[in-house]
């Protein structure tokens, strides 16, 4: 299936994807450890759809790829593709996909007294006091990316 890019706004292009795939994950029914693993625990699997796992706003739902390394605190790092909602309301405290100074970028929202900040996760950057015309297009409910492998 070709993807289709569809320009909703002059600096973010989307690409639809496959929303249902003839491809089935499984989810194991049982939680792991990321310790000692337990000998007597036996395990199944059941199917996953991780479009209702990931968003439960499918329609406002989209997912954007993240570059650069500002967010590494938070293991947002480049290639990670967020899960973004515009229908959750954004509070202080959430990851947020906010549009300043002509591009996107990828914070967390901090709401003060004087103002909104987004604030990397990367003692490298400094936080940006939002301007007025920042806007928050929505606050990231999830991430995904591939994990390097050990050598």
């Amino acid at each position: 299936m070709e993807a289709k890019v569809m320009k909703i706004h002059k600096a973010l292009p989307f690409r639809n994807i496959q929303a249902y795939s003839s491809h089935t994950l499984l989810l194991a029914t049982a939680t792991v450890r990321a310790g000692f693993p337990s000998p007597a625990t036996d395990y199944g699997a059941e199917p996953i759809d991780l479009n209702r796992y990931l968003s439960d706003n499918p329609t406002a739902t989209f997912l954007v790829e993240v570059t650069g390394d500002s967010m590494i605190g938070a293991h947002v790092v480049p290639g990670s593709l967020a899960v973004v909602d515009k229908a959750v309301a954004a509070k202080s405290g959430h990851m947020v996909l906010a549009y300043v100074w002509g591009d996107f970028t990828v914070k967390w929202l901090d709401i003060r007294q004087d103002g909104a900040y987004l604030v990397p996760d990367n003692p490298n950057y400094q936080e940006i006091k939002a301007p007025d015309d920042c806007i928050i297009w929505g606050v990231v409910v999830g991430l995904a990316h591939r994990l390097s492998r050990r050598s």
